[in-house]
């Protein structure tokens, strides 16, 4: 397989642009929502609010609407020329239950805009990955705990959306060697779940050669994440990986049986493997651009994006 490249990045955003909330997965709460909007416009921007947000699915209420609607949001959302960025108001589930309901040449044509989000939304970051080659942002949504309550994981955020081009360098107290070394690649992934349960589809990618694998979850117990680890090794999907960084495994019992797993499905991979990087459903919460170069240093517990987010 041919390694991975980096992706098209958007420009970065400047104060009065316009940008969209969608929810592309589950039902959003209306005063969690006011409150996000209203951190947004103290950032100078323009939010937008997508009309079946606070949707809920008739007979499914895990879904924000039905998934017609939803999609049409979503596309509508992106395709607006007035439309800076598209942000996800939540996660949850029900992106795959849409994407292909979305006119991929329409979006295309729109041109590269900035997609936040996280959890559920890694089938439309790996949807956008492969279908359009773009760039786009692994962290936390705008309805979500962290961006409400949590400081540092908004004032990273804001510099990642409006900061100049510059490398940064990303980190966490917690974050250490699980397999020391050092690597370059190319940044990809999210929820462990997610990439999991697309392959073979449209959006599922045959591997990630030259990948460095952001990996977390939340909910799912120690003998699933050894389940989902072993269907990506005997897929092949990790041959090549450059190297791999893993967030936080919330509510997936006790850490240091769900280390044992990781260590034992990822260790014989022979590539550097930092733990508790502080990305993924964690109260402070690393915003990471995907599709973008950055070296991993296991030993340094450091990830170093070589180029911002965005561009000029």
């Amino acid at each position: 397989m041919t390694p991975l490249v980096p992706l098209t990045r958007p420009r970065r955003l400047v104060p009065g642009d316009r940008v969209a909330v969608v929810a592309p997965s589950g039902p959003v709460p209306r005063e969690r929502l006011d409150a996000g909007l209203d951190i947004l416009r103290g950032w100078d921007l323009d939010p937008v609010v997508a009309p079946h947000v606070l949707d809920r699915h008739p007979t499914f209420g895990y879904l924000a609407g039905t998934d017609a609607a939803r999609a049409r949001d979503f596309q509508e959302a992106w395709c607006d020329p007035s439309v800076a960025a598209v942000l996800c108001a939540r996660g949850g589930y029900g992106v795959q239950r849409m994407t292909d309901l979305l006119d991929w040449e329409a979006l295309r044509a729109a041109g590269p805009k900035t997609l936040l989000g996280f959890s559920d939304i890694t089938a439309l970051h790996e949807a956008f990955a492969v279908r359009l080659g773009l760039s786009t942002l692994h962290g936390t949504m705008i309805a979500a705990h962290g961006f409400l309550k949590d400081e540092p994981t908004r004032a990273q955020l804001r510099d990642t959306l409006f900061g100049p081009e510059r490398t940064r360098v990303l980190g966490a107290p917690t974050a250490r060697a699980l397999v020391p070394g050092t690597a370059r690649g190319v940044t990809v992934g999210g929820c462990l779940a997610l990439l999991a349960s697309g392959l073979g589809t449209p959006d599922g990618r045959p591997g990630v050669p030259g990948g460095i694998l952001l990996l977390e979850d939340i909910g799912e117990e120690p003998y699933r994440i050894d389940r989902m680890l072993t269907h990506l090794l005997r897929a092949g999907w990790l041959d090549g990986v450059a190297g791999i960084a893993l967030g936080s495994w919330r509510e997936c019992g006790p850490y240091e049986e769900v280390r044992a797993v990781l260590l034992d499905r990822l260790g014989g991979l022979g590539v550097p493997v930092v733990e508790e990087l502080g990305f993924g459903h964690c109260e402070t919460s690393l915003t990471v651009p995907l599709g973008v170069p950055a070296v991993l240093d296991a030993d340094a517990g450091t990830l170093t994006v070589e180029v911002a987010a965005t561009g000029d």
